[in-house]
């Protein structure tokens, strides 16, 4: 590890909807990717399963970064590229979005000074570097000042906090190309029949019976369910290639979805894989795939799903610790058009931190 690393580097360490991690001004962090990413692996105390030498939590959800700058891009606030920063293994990549982080992005953005805030609500738009994604939030800024305190509660957090409402638009194709990148709404690998999807995360969607599960296990015991894994990651990298990902050998996408019928009057049940940890909840822009999936006449999960009626359509998709419910708008030839979802986020400390 170079000198550098050991400088102080401004950071604030937030958490963004059921996420958590470190958001950084570029111009605070090394322009060389190699020199960033070796500062980053040294702030998280990557690798080691503990990350006790840095500020991880032992958790991809917890090993997060947020890269934010001012954006030259018409009609757009900021840039925003997410990092994944693996717990046991040296890598960092940018191979994804993450929309949870992304709900701290608008709060980080107006109290670094990138976005002027106004008296009531600020609108916050934010193009997404990953996938080349626009969203934009609303960040709540009573008195022209950031506030994080507020009565929205959202599944996977314990406590309330001021809502961040997120909107996403034209996020088909993000990563794949195409909402469908095989054109087809039903795939069958390892003689598993699945939707190939990309509605902003790139996800495998299988019904959880054909896997041989109930589909509303712990976390835990899926991941003690070693047969199970070793299935889901063959089928992880042949879905890669089928998906113009290439070799996902050392990527977090896609993700791999088991979904079941709802237990708690939602939409759907879903277990996640991100690749090889079964997800505490469902990442947002998964949760926005696994719900175009349930309205995809064909696909696994439309005949499991409660879809409603009309064109806008409100399906919570439930997870392990609860359910994340997306507000779709779809046009007359029932294609999902746009997708909303209601996060929060909170500041937890702003200073510097050392690799």
């Amino acid at each position: 590890m170079s000198e550098d690393t050991h400088h102080p580097t401004p950071c604030m360490w937030m958490r963004g909807g059921t996420s958590k991690g470190g958001y950084f001004l570029a111009s605070d962090l090394p322009k060389d990717e190699a020199a960033r990413d070796t500062l980053l692996l040294g702030i998280m105390g990557s690798p080691d399963p503990r990350q006790i030498d840095g500020m991880g939590g032992a958790d991809p959800l917890t090993s997060k970064v947020a890269v934010v700058q001012k954006s030259a891009r018409k009609n757009v606030d900021v840039d925003y590229l997410f990092l994944q920063v693996f717990v046991d293994q040296a890598i960092v990549t940018d191979a994804q979005n993450c929309g949870n982080i992304l709900a701290g992005v608008g709060p980080f953005a107006i109290e670094r000074g990138l976005v002027a805030a106004k008296d009531g609500e600020t609108p916050v738009t934010i193009y997404m570097q990953n996938t080349g994604q626009i969203a934009q939030l609303t960040v709540q800024t009573p008195a022209g000042k950031v506030t994080y305190k507020g009565d929205a509660k959202i599944d996977g957090v314990p406590s309330t906090a001021a809502a961040v409402p997120i909107e996403f638009k034209d996020t088909a194709g993000s990563s794949c190309g195409a909402l469908l990148p095989t054109g087809n709404p039903v795939d069958t690998i390892d003689d598993i029949e699945m939707t190939l999807i990309d509605n902003g995360m790139p996800c495998v969607v299988m019904r959880a019976s054909d896997l041989g599960i109930m589909g509303d296990e712990t976390p835990d015991q899926l991941e003690a369910n070693h047969p199970l894994r070793e299935r889901l990651e063959s089928i992880r990298l042949q879905a890669g290639c089928l998906m113009n990902l290439g070799d996902v050998r050392k990527k977090t996408v896609p993700k791999m979805t088991m979904v079941s019928p709802a237990r708690q009057g939602g939409a759907i049940a879903t277990r996640t894989f991100i690749p090889h940890r079964c997800h505490k909840t469902i990442g947002v822009l998964g949760a926005v795939s696994v719900a175009t999936a349930c309205l995809l006449k064909g696909s696994p999960a439309y005949d499991l799903a409660a879809r409603g009626q009309g064109p806008e359509r409100n399906l919570a998709v439930e997870h392990p610790t609860g359910e994340m419910t997306v507000m779709a708008r779809l046009d007359e030839t029932q294609t999902v058009t746009s997708a909303a979802i209601l996060r929060t986020a909170r500041k937890l400390m702003d200073g510097f931190v050392y690799a």
